[in-house]
């Protein structure tokens, strides 16, 4: 799911296998001026790495030096913050050393500049990222049996709501998520389903759903039925006002699932506490050696107009074509229940537009040309890029759990979709380019964190980087720049 639709800022919470250490990193040789341009983003976030973007001073000459082994990063600066910790990783099994790389250069400190002349062959660098991206890959009999123990229990449950609850009767499962985009990382051991509930329409086949924004943002709605009757069954979730109550609804599926997860038999299924913040509603699933997190996501669907916010959205048109845009744009709209935190009075009835579903779709089929990645088209390194930033977030994440607990997947998600529209052909990501199309995918990052703007991909007045987080935002650009100095050495780190 997505941080503007999906877990928040939760913490990983797997033990990931490491890769082996890397040596240094490819040189990012400078490329033609992208067709495209991320929506909200000018000239300046087009990123070319030359040179390893850092706060300070740029290494020399686009050079990078090799890691000393055992060398550590020196202490960050003051940390931004002081938010508790998330969560531990659920999974305590420790993850294999992997032997250091020999070498003997010394690593570059944040801002430092490092010395010429002492890389290794691009080739070699590419290779190394291949490497570690070889160990992101899932194992197919994990996927299969993770997988079907996770449709046993939706299955059950979704069954048990739909007869507890008249609301809840024409609900709908749907996937979302990395697991179902592919791009999973390390273990089958989380999931995200949508629960999903069609809002039926008039008799003069206009939608009922009325939506009315909460904020500036264009992605939080109160959403309330149109004149005309309305079902007993929905009575319960209105509020005086008329406003459909997320929470009320929420509370009344979590009250089910808690009731009905004891009768499920073969396995222990038990629900999660609340989580300040998430739309979802966790369950754990233990059927040993197997522990598995399934993020259950209450969502209304309606057959209607996307709201204003979302027409300067979505600008796919180089990469995926026009066609492509006009027809995710008469897909239906869907809701979470989400709560909005700007409200002055938090009530817990305001929704926020999801676009998983869509996402999930351009990623699967991401080419420019629609042979890309197929059995006998050409490959690119898309989903590649993709998993390398999910997981050198994590690892970053894993090492600065409160400097950066307010960072998810769905950021560098969204970066990377906003790269995937700057670099549009399938030619900008040639399979092996794959080390220099992942510093392009960082620069634009580092980019967006170094100005506290990364702009949502289908609501563009949305920035999903708080002004108010701006020493958290730098605090990760350093971070990131200094693995781009350094060929990545958290990729190699246990915790």
């Amino acid at each position: 799911m997505d941080a503007a639709g999906g877990r928040g800022a939760r913490a990983r919470r797997g033990t990931r296998s490491t890769a082996p250490r890397s040596r240094g990193r490819e040189k990012g040789a400078a490329r033609s001026p992208s067709r495209g341009r991320a929506a909200g983003e000018g000239s300046s976030a087009i990123a070319t790495l030359r040179t390893p973007r850092t706060e300070g001073a740029p290494a020399r000459g686009g050079r990078s030096a090799r890691r000393t082994p055992g060398a550590r990063e020196p202490p960050a600066g003051g940390a931004a913050g002081g938010a508790e910790a998330p969560p531990a990783p659920r999974s305590r099994a420790p993850a294999a050393r992997v032997p250091a790389a020999p070498g003997s250069h010394a690593a570059v400190p944040d801002g430092a500049v490092a010395a010429a002349g002492r890389r290794p062959p691009p080739a070699a660098d590419a290779l190394r990222l291949r490497e570690v991206l070889s160990r992101l890959s899932l194992l197919r009999e994990d996927v299969s049996e993770a997988s079907t123990l996770v449709n046993t229990v939706v299955r059950h449950l979704v069954q048990a709501i739909r007869d507890r609850e008249s609301c809840f009767s024409s609900m709908e499962q749907q996937s979302a998520g990395s697991y179902y985009e592919r791009v999973k990382i390390s273990e089958p051991n989380e999931f995200d389903i949508m629960l999903v509930i069609p809002i039926k329409q008039n008799a003069n086949d206009s939608t009922r759903l009325q939506l009315d924004e909460s904020d500036d943002t264009g992605a939080y709605y109160y959403a309330s039925f149109k004149r005309g009757p309305i079902e007993r069954g929905w009575l319960k979730f209105l509020e005086e006002d008329g406003k459909l109550s997320a929470s009320k609804m929420m509370q009344a599926l979590r009250d089910i699932i808690k009731q009905e997860v004891k009768n499920i038999r073969g396995m222990e299924v038990t629900v999660a506490r609340k989580r300040a913040g998430s739309p979802a509603i966790t369950l754990q699933i233990k059927k040993p050696p197997l522990e598995i997190s399934v993020d259950i996501i209450l969502t209304l669907k309606a057959q209607k107009s996307w709201p204003p916010s979302t027409q300067d959205g979505l600008k796919i048109e180089q990469w995926l074509g026009t066609k492509k845009r006009r027809d995710f744009r008469l897909t239906p709209i869907y809701l979470v229940a989400k709560q909005n935190k700007r409200e002055k009075v938090l009530r817990g009835n305001t929704w926020r537009l999801s676009f998983s579903h869509i996402e999930k779709d351009m990623i699967k089929n991401h080419g420019n040309s629609k042979t890309c990645c197929e059995s006998n088209g050409p490959k690119c390194c898309r989903k590649g890029c993709l998993k390398l930033l999910k997981f050198l977030l994590e690892q970053l994440k894993r090492k600065y759990p409160k400097e950066l607990e307010k960072f998810c997947s769905y950021h560098v998600k969204t970066a990377f979709l906003h790269s995937c529209v700057m670099w549009p052909n399938d030619t900008d990501w040639y399979l092996g380019n794959l080390d220099h199309s992942f510093q392009q995918c960082l620069g634009f990052f580092v980019d967006c964190l170094q100005k506290s703007q990364l702009t949502h991909f289908f609501i563009p007045q949305y920035n999903l980087l708080s002004q108010e987080d701006k020493a958290r935002h730098h605090f990760l650009s350093r971070k990131i720049s200094y693995e781009l100095n350094n060929g990545f050495p958290v990729f190699h780190e246990n915790y």
